[in-house]
């Protein structure tokens, strides 16, 4: 197992070193619109040496040569833009502070910082799967429940994980089983190096002795649930109590994070705002030719804090006596399809009511009776509502105006995810993976 942790610890090291080059041949190559003279190349190339002997060591200090970032490679994207960013601020200092060599790449630092995160960042997620034929570690997984099984079927079943469960133990069924014999055993002759066991269960206890002493034969131990969250993008229900939120969850403000979020969705909020107003003359005038005003519909929805807002979006369905709607006209459908009702909720986002990127907002009475059925249900309006979230994207069958609390109470769980795991990077993910998803006609 050592001998597997030094392989592949050692091929990372060289596509790392392999990509801060190419990335400087690259940044040459853009910038002078040429292929970049050897002897050109080496001029730069001998002052970043330097660099990157110092971002190698920021990377080992980051844990990015560690067997569990390759395992959870969801956080992989976000640990490398906070590790590249650190990278980027010592380059700066490098080139503009300590001008030791003659060459001012001052004008392409910031291309090549740009070329390399890109490099990089593909590299590490696509390109260290190729590595060789070990990648896919052999475990042992220990828990209990549907998560359990869930994660189990799913993991052996797709070879796109690093891992394999050569094994599994129910907790719940430990009192017939002699866990020395029949598990510990099996540990040491498949030559199992990582054990996912459910540290929240209380069946794990009576064998607890026997899994700290596999500690000493160099085996190493991983929540199950954090592999869950991985595998499948949301938070196992059966985890979240009351102390999951005080460990997992804050209200409080991050400033940086908030004040960025804010700016991204008055920028592009304010920029397809008015390219939205492009296609009204044209939807305005379909609704007036197939059925007439009014061509605007105002929602109440539950927002942040749960305090009431008003959205807009065009007139999808047909008004009938009393004001009530009626079935879904062929404009209407052709809106939704495309999503081009919701462009005037772009006002909402700069009004503040609405983010681009958060739990989607839901209808009052829906929210009075989830409240009731769903376990901590409320907590969705810790965070403003968004546009398009992780739940519109990870979540097939999501209920839309009809209450549906089985299937809400899975949104919740990756609704969860999001409120966990929010950041800059994710919520750029999303606007991503959105635009994506628009642009095969899928919707979110």
């Amino acid at each position: 197992m050592e001998h597997f942790n030094r392989r592949r610890t050692a091929a990372l090291l060289v596509g790392d070193v392999l990509v801060f080059v190419l990335a400087l041949w690259l940044t040459l190559f853009f910038r002078y619109a040429a292929v970049p003279p050897a002897a050109l190349f080496v001029e730069h190339l001998v002052p970043f040496l330097f660099l990157f002997v110092i971002w190698i060591g920021i990377f080992f200090i980051a844990g990015l040569y560690e067997k569990q970032t390759a395992i959870l490679r969801t956080r992989l994207p976000h640990l490398l833009f906070n590790t590249l960013t650190a990278n980027a601020l010592l380059a700066v200092v490098f080139f503009y502070f300590l001008p030791i060599f003659d060459i001012a790449p001052r004008g392409s630092l910031f291309l090549y910082l740009v070329i390399s995160f890109a490099l990089m960042l593909s590299w590490r997620i696509y390109g260290s799967a190729f590595l060789a034929p070990w990648r896919r570690e052999k475990a042992l997984l220990i828990g209990e429940g549907p998560e359990m099984r869930e994660l189990l079927n799913e993991v052996n079943n797709n070879w796109q994980y690093n891992i394999s469960f050569v094994s599994s133990v129910d907790a719940q069924n430990l009192s017939g089983l002699d866990f020395k014999e029949e598990v510990v055993k099996r540990v040491y002759a498949e030559e199992v190096y990582l054990v996912a066991v459910d540290v929240q269960s209380h069946s794990v206890e009576p064998i607890l002795p026997h899994l700290y002493n596999l500690i000493f034969s160099g085996v190493r131990f991983i929540d199950m649930h954090k592999i869950y969250e991985e595998v499948f993008n949301r938070i196992p229900l059966s985890l979240v109590r009351y102390n999951w939120f005080l460990e997992n969850v804050s209200s409080a403000p991050t400033l940086s994070y908030d004040a960025l979020k804010r700016l991204m969705d008055i920028a592009i909020a304010g920029v397809l705002g008015m390219l939205s107003l492009l296609f009204y003359p044209f939807v305005l005038g379909a609704l007036a030719l197939e059925s007439g005003r009014p061509f605007f519909i105002v929602q109440e929805r539950v927002g942040k804090g749960g305090r009431p807002i008003r959205t807009f979006k065009f007139r999808s369905m047909r008004v009938v006596s009393g004001g009530s709607a009626g079935e879904i006209t062929p404009v209407g459908a052709l809106l939704r399809k495309t999503r081009i009702d919701e462009l005037p909720q772009l006002w909402n986002v700069l009004r503040g009511d609405l983010s681009l990127i958060g739990p989607r907002p839901e209808l009052p009475e829906l929210v009075r009776l989830y409240e009731k059925e769903i376990p901590y249900y409320n907590i969705r309006h810790l965070l403003k509502p968004g546009l398009s979230g992780w739940a519109q994207l990870y979540h097939e069958n999501h209920p839309h105006y009809r209450a549906n609390v089985a299937e809400t109470r899975t949104k919740l769980s990756y609704d969860l995810y999001y409120i966990k795991n929010r950041s800059f990077f994710l919520d750029l993910t999303i606007a991503l993976k959105t635009i994506k998803v628009l642009l095969s006609r899928s919707g979110v």
